[in-house]
């Protein structure tokens, strides 16, 4: 008996310092093990090396808690599992959730308070069995850190995607919207952005919503060419201070000199973001009496530069049968004028196809007025970013445009062999100036006549970047058209075009991930919804219950002998 107890004691002590010797080992050995098939809670390397850089504790309130819908439970759900990865990797790390209409009497100030920081609330229709019902929802979260605060967007908004595609184009976003909201209130601002003036670029109350997005993660400031003409050298030396400029829908024509000025900027190694009209055409100047207006090719003396660079924008229109929505004025004047929504062929509507992660998972981009991309060899690899649907075809220059075509009947034969026109390019390599071997405005010594490797990005239409105003000349978010109500992804589009020209954390590499989520077929649901309820619900119980029964039985037997 006393040896019994002895080896009994024995392989206690072993089996408890086995189990220490384990937990030591598991303590010095983290890991964490995904066994989703997409491996959808595997953080990539550029959100652990943002996740390292937090010492202080940063915190997370995320407003998505209560009684949601299916699909925003399905969101709450890979929201929570993936923060606790990040968690899990920083301690420092805390979130919670919380539901902003929990208490009725302090509800409409917290919905207040939840306005004035920019977080808007979506209403959805939720149809629960054949019975609808409308539903307010925050899809947001928002991070402190240091007593810094950023905004972090739960919702990838698709025009035209139903809730349920919402939610999954989200959940694929949903990585790269915590990483890169992290990386914002944690990493001090380095890179600067210079905003190109000087020669008619947009105004910035028409590039407000762009410029303060960007704000967020770069230092931004106007740069003025007109000092080109008096002190080029002085004025290149300020340029190259900046890692980006922005030329944003020039109306001006470029002197040499400032030519000599951006391409050297471009060969020093600084990135660029054109967009560029090469035709003079403006949605405003056809609501006039006539419904129409009169575009014409625009002389900005850029051509030599961007066709040494291997690009050539024509200055034709695009006409696109997937145009934009536009509302017009139908029927007599006066009380019995009724407003008709057509389609605007001249405001192309843009669905990215391209697998380069700064377009990909983006939903529809408007265009006005866009001219088409020629690509020429030259040794520059170029990159088709977004390009005009197969029905579409250029319309020479100049040329009258006019309202009434919004009534113009097409057939696939129009289209024939035609389509597909370049709208943005990207271009990256070693760039070589047009000024090579060619007599220089001004003198540099600095000249080079090939740079290191550099990327731009190049985009055919200056509205692109243009955000409305309201009538109190404030203005309305990037992408969104007051005249059809429809919100593109103009905005996004914009960011990871700066994001990528920019980008030195792989930000931009995390929009590349595929997720695969199963959803349930809502019909076949309410088809089966007896049938269904029966299986997760009555047939578990039903199989416990025959397991408990037979149980008894054997029991008695065995026992009753």
């Amino acid at each position: 008996m006393i040896s019994i107890k002895k080896r009994n004691l024995k392989t206690l002590l072993v089996t408890i310092a086995i189990l220490l010797i384990i937990n030591g080992i598991g303590n010095q050995l983290f890991h964490r093990f995904d066994l989703t098939k997409d491996k959808r809670y595997t953080l990539s390397a550029t959100s652990l090396n943002i996740i390292k850089k937090i010492q202080n504790p940063l915190s997370i309130k995320i407003y998505m808690q209560g009684d949601l819908p299916a699909e925003f439970k399905r969101l709450q759900q890979e929201t929570r599992q993936l923060l606790e990865e990040f968690q899990a990797y920083n301690k420092n790390i805390v979130f919670e959730f919380v539901d902003p209409l929990e208490n009725k009497d302090e509800s409409m100030d917290n919905i207040k308070e939840l306005y004035r920081k920019g977080l808007t609330p979506i209403n959805i229709t939720v149809d629960d069995k054949g019975k609808q019902s409308q539903a307010m929802v925050f899809p947001w979260a928002i991070a402190v850190y240091n007593n810094k605060e950023v905004n972090i967007p739960l919702l990838k908004n698709r025009m035209g995607a139903s809730t349920t595609q919402k939610v999954i184009g989200s959940v694929q976003h949903l990585e790269y919207s915590i990483a890169d909201a992290l990386n914002k209130i944690t990493k001090n601002k380095q890179k600067k952005i210079a905003v190109i003036k000087g020669n008619g670029e947009l105004k910035d109350i028409l590039m407000a919503k762009f410029l303060m997005q960007v704000r967020e993660s770069y230092h931004i400031g106007p740069f003025t060419l007109d000092s080109v003409a008096n002190n080029p050298i002085g004025s290149l030396d300020a340029l190259e201070k900046y890692d980006l400029a922005i030329i944003a829908k020039p109306t001006e024509i470029f002197s040499d000199a400032e030519k000599q000025v951006l391409d050297q900027f471009i060969i020093h190694g600084g990135k660029t973001l054109w967009l560029v009209d090469q035709v003079s055409a403006e949605m405003d100047s056809l609501y006039n009496s006539s419904g129409s207006t009169l575009a014409y090719p625009r002389d900005l003396n850029l051509n030599d530069l961007f066709f040494k660079y291997g690009i050539r924008i024509n200055p034709d229109l695009i006409k696109d049968e997937r145009g934009s929505p536009i509302k017009l004025a139908s029927g007599d004047q006066g009380s019995a004028t009724q407003f008709q929504e057509f389609n605007w062929k001249f405001a192309p509507q843009v669905y990215p196809n391209s697998p380069h992660p700064i377009v990909k998972n983006l939903g529809g981009i408007k265009f006005d007025f866009a001219n088409p991309i020629d690509t020429l060899k030259n040794g520059i690899k170029k990159t088709i970013l977004l390009q005009s649907s197969p029905y579409s075809k250029k319309i020479g220059t100049p040329t009258e445009i006019n309202l009434n075509t919004v009534t113009e009947e097409s057939s696939p034969n129009d289209y024939l062999n035609k389509g597909n026109f370049p709208l943005s390019v990207l271009l990256e390599g070693s760039f070589h100036s047009m000024f090579e071997n060619r007599v220089l405005p001004f003198d540099q010594k600095s000249f080079e006549g090939q740079g290191k490797e550099n990327k731009m990005i190049v985009i055919s239409d200056g509205d692109l970047i243009k955000n409305q105003l309201d009538k109190n000349f404030q203005p309305v978010e990037l992408g969104y058209d007051q005249r059809s109500g429809n919100l593109y992804d103009n905005k996004d589009f914009l960011i990871n075009c700066v994001n990528y020209l920019l980008d030195d954390t792989g930000l931009i590499n995390i929009r590349s991930k595929d997720l695969d989520l199963p959803l349930l077929d809502k019909e076949k649901v309410y088809q089966n919804y007896t049938i269904i309820q029966f299986i997760t619900i009555g047939l578990p119980i039903l199989l416990l219950a025959l397991f408990g029964i037979l149980f008894t039985f054997l029991r008695k037997r065995k026992y009753s002998k």
